[in-house]
């Protein structure tokens, strides 16, 4: 189970909700400072490449939110916390029509008590999903509530440092927060910021691209509808990258030889390449786009956004110059069970590593290394798997009502 086109199908199921809301064009939504407060710092944990963050809703809570510049409006997405948060005069729609399975029904809300340190909120709604369909808690190890996007950034200037995992909060006009870096302009459109990137292609290609920010995305790049135009670099793999309108978006990972963004010139970034995508999608992403820009490429940088003005701010870190690395083994995994520490094989890559030493959907992981698994986090596991072509692991799987134990040598793909 791949995340990083999964958020597609938040955004377009967003953009329909929305649609139907009395309250969306009549009243603003937003956070602003407590008081007369200049900044407020907000600590977050970086989860395979996801930002989280705690907050508490209508005096309930913690509960942990992704962080996610993709979405337009605020997405609970465990079913459960219709009861746990207390909502009165909730209504619930329908929406049919938007992909193969079952129509999808949500709980619109009325305006929420939101509380994150340093912050108030305003009229910030919600809309609850009536079916948790992405499984974002497998996926990041960790119970996730929901998607927190536009209503955090509209208001506010917000500065992430993935360096230290905090997040700064200023208002807008406040230039202490831009003095060290490069500005970009952007382009605020239907709750969504973007950019334009040049990209070198391999085949000597070179194009300006319009991409949407997209915190919510773990890879650093994502191009649709390229492979019509310019064809697939010599290496790459086919890879299952998430879930549509209409189910799983396939498609290929590979490399591109740079990405230029203002004058940072960024090399050999691993980047999807999504199939075409369905006709239900195409039909809602009313922006015109090329692709986006992911959180694999953004926490090489101090970032911060401006909504208000248009601008973002990019600062490097030290991160920058280090390569892009894939998984080597060619396992796709999600945690289970009530703690998320029953690892289990989703998907094997066919001619990868692990499919060349008979790992099959259904397995479950329980140790590497001779460390079992439940105590290491997904990240953890992750890092393990891209960390070295032609390392090996010893992995123990429980497969067929029995424990074995295999060698899996890492191979460097793409």
């Amino acid at each position: 189970m791949k995340l990083p086109h999964r958020l597609i199908f938040t955004n377009v199921l967003v953009l329909v909700i929305l649609a139907g809301l009395p309250w969306f064009n009549a009243q603003a939504q937003y956070f602003d400072l407590k008081g007369k407060s200049r900044s407020a710092s907000i600590p977050f944990r970086l989860i395979r490449n996801l930002v989280v963050i705690k907050l508490k809703i209508n005096d309930r809570g913690p509960f942990s939110f992704i962080l996610d510049t993709g979405v337009g409006t605020m997405v609970i997405t465990d079913p459960k916390m219709v009861d746990s948060i207390n909502i009165q005069n909730k209504h619930m729609i329908k929406l049919a029509g938007l992909g193969d399975g079952d129509e999808f029904e949500a709980y619109i809300t009325p305006p929420l008590k939101i509380d994150i340190p340093g912050l108030q909120s305003y009229d910030v709604a919600g809309t609850i999903l009536k079916t948790e369909h992405f499984n974002l808690s497998g996926y990041v190890g960790i119970p996730i509530h929901g998607l927190l996007g536009y209503e955090f950034f509209n208001n506010l200037a917000v500065k992430l440092n993935f360096a230290d995992s905090t997040i700064t909060v200023y208002r807008p006009g406040d230039k202490r927060m831009y003095r060290k870096g490069t500005r970009i302009p952007i382009t605020i459109e239907n709750r969504k910021p973007y950019l334009q990137a040049l990209v070198l292609f391999p085949n000597g290609t070179i194009q300006q691209n319009k991409l949407v920010i997209d915190l919510g995305a773990g890879h650093p790049v994502s191009l649709e509808n390229m492979i019509k135009k310019h064809g697939l670099p010599q290496k790459f793999v086919k890879a299952n990258l998430g879930v549509g309108l209409a189910g799983p978006i396939y498609g290929f990972l590979s490399r591109i030889d740079e990405i230029d963004i203002g004058k940072f010139k960024i090399k050999d970034v691993i980047t999807s390449f999504p199939n075409d995508y369905d006709s239900t999608t195409l039909k809602y992403m009313t922006t015109k786009r090329d692709g986006n820009l992911g959180t694999g490429l953004l926490k090489r940088f101090i970032v911060t956004f401006n909504y208000q003005q248009q601008q973002l701010y990019l600062t490097t870190n030290t991160s920058l110059s280090e390569p892009f690395e894939y998984d080597m083994s060619g396992i796709e995994y999600y945690g289970s069970g009530e703690d998320f520490k029953h690892i289990i094989v989703n998907r094997i890559e066919p001619g990868s590593p692990a499919d060349e030493i008979g790992l099959e959907p259904g397995d479950e992981i329980t140790a590497i290394n001779f460390r079992p698994v439940a105590e290491m986090s997904l990240e953890q596991i992750d890092n393990l798997f891209r960390s070295k072509n032609g390392r090996n692991l010893l992995i123990e799987v429980f497969h067929d009502g029995k424990y074995d134990r295999v060698i899996l040598t890492l191979k460097r793909r793409i």
